[in-house]
């Protein structure tokens, strides 16, 4: 082998060792911010003030020691700022910055940050299950991904639901806009609703409707319900464990939508059978998903790599747990929804003009 060849393989082999090396700390940051959030130091710093290990630890009801491990490290990798460094380890004073506080303490922003640690942690929960998986053919149920999975995906959507599904997404449809303000109120049904925050949010932003959302997780459906009733909506929105295409459902509804879920189910075009039947004649369905590229390109941007992460790890087990599935995935792309929404029996097929970085968002009328 010549001396031209090697060099520049050794060079591609290095750049990949830095990359495998800066995604190990990248990594490492990320499961630290998952510690910081599900402990409650984030919050309590940005709520209470700077402290010492002893004082956070004393406010958030854990161990002194981990504390302040957990602390050093949020300084030494550049979140915490540390007020005093040169002083006694139980003396140094840590504060969150300001311009950081609704990135990681504050879930309602639309900086929000923190959930993404959470989601991921659920991803990797059950790898042994995952690894078996590829193995076999077959699926990791969606239960088997714990709670970190349901509340770190309802995490990254609820500030977008709270901000932008009524204030920028439904009015992208000005007729629905306008039926969901009707003074005699209308129906809504929220299909694969997980932890109800969209349900919640259209309650609280439409105040005559009434919303039914429909999810099989049964811990999604009860936490959803708390949701709910703290919420202050319970009396208009009900989250049943139900299969939205249960027959009797059929034409009940004015309006149905269904938010990042449609690329899990292993029958997506029976979903979406299921939607149209709840809209009925002249009805219309909002299916919000995945905005990923129209074709396969290797490399792939940073939402492709972003996608296909999620899709390794979840989203492509989870859609393989049922037989026959149609094994979607998380890059669906926006010719594949198209199909499934043909072969549902939608007549109009619409990609609406809606800004976002990662949804795409498809009008299915009947």
């Amino acid at each position: 082998m010549s001396t031209a060849n090697v060099i520049p393989q050794t060079e591609q082999a290095d750049a990949l060792v830095e990359r495998i090396f800066g995604a190990t700390i990248a990594a490492m940051d990320l499961f630290s911010i998952y510690l910081g959030d599900r402990l409650g130091y984030y919050r309590d710093l940005a709520a209470n003030g700077p402290a010492t290990s002893d004082t956070l630890a004393q406010r958030t009801g854990t161990a002194e020691r981990y504390a302040r491990e957990w602390l050093e490290q949020q300084a030494v990798t550049g979140i915490l700022v540390v007020r005093n460094p040169d002083g006694p380890a139980r003396e140094r004073v840590y504060e969150l910055p300001a311009a950081y506080e609704a990135v990681l303490a504050d879930p309602d922003s639309l900086s929000a940050m923190a959930p993404l640690a959470q989601i991921f942690a659920g991803c990797v929960a059950p790898l042994p299950a995952v690894l078996e998986a590829y193995r076999t053919g077959g699926g990791v149920p969606f239960e088997d991904y714990g709670p970190d999975l349901a509340e770190g995906q309802a995490g990254t959507t609820r500030p977008q639901f709270l901000h932008l599904l009524a204030g920028a997404w439904i009015p992208a449809m000005p007729d629905i806009h306008a039926r969901l303000q009707r003074a005699e109120g209308a129906r809504v049904a929220d299909v694969g609703m997980g932890l109800g925050w969209s349900s919640i949010a259209l309650a609280k932003a439409f105040p005559t409707i009434r919303v039914d959302g429909f999810d099989l997780d049964a811990a999604s459906v009860e936490a959803a319900r708390a949701n709910a009733e703290t919420a202050g909506v319970a009396d208009r929105v009900t989250f049943h464990q139900r299969d939205a295409g249960d027959p009797d459902l059929a034409g009940t509804y004015d309006f149905a939508l269904a938010v990042e879920c449609v690329h899990d189910m292993s029958d997506p075009v029976s979903v979406l059978s299921a939607m149209k039947r709840l809209v009925g004649e002249g009805g219309t369905a909002l299916v919000v998903d995945e905005k990923v590229a129209d074709r396969f390109t290797a490399p792939g941007d940073e939402v492709e790599r972003y996608m296909y992460g999620f899709s390794i790890l979840h989203c492509l087990p989870v859609g393989m747990v049922d037989q026959p599935s149609a094994a979607t995935g998380t890059v669906m792309r926006a010719d594949t929804l198209r199909d499934y929404a043909s072969r549902a029996g939608f007549r109009s097929i619409e990609v609406l003009p809606i800004e976002h970085d990662f949804f795409r968002f498809y009008r299915l009328d009947v």
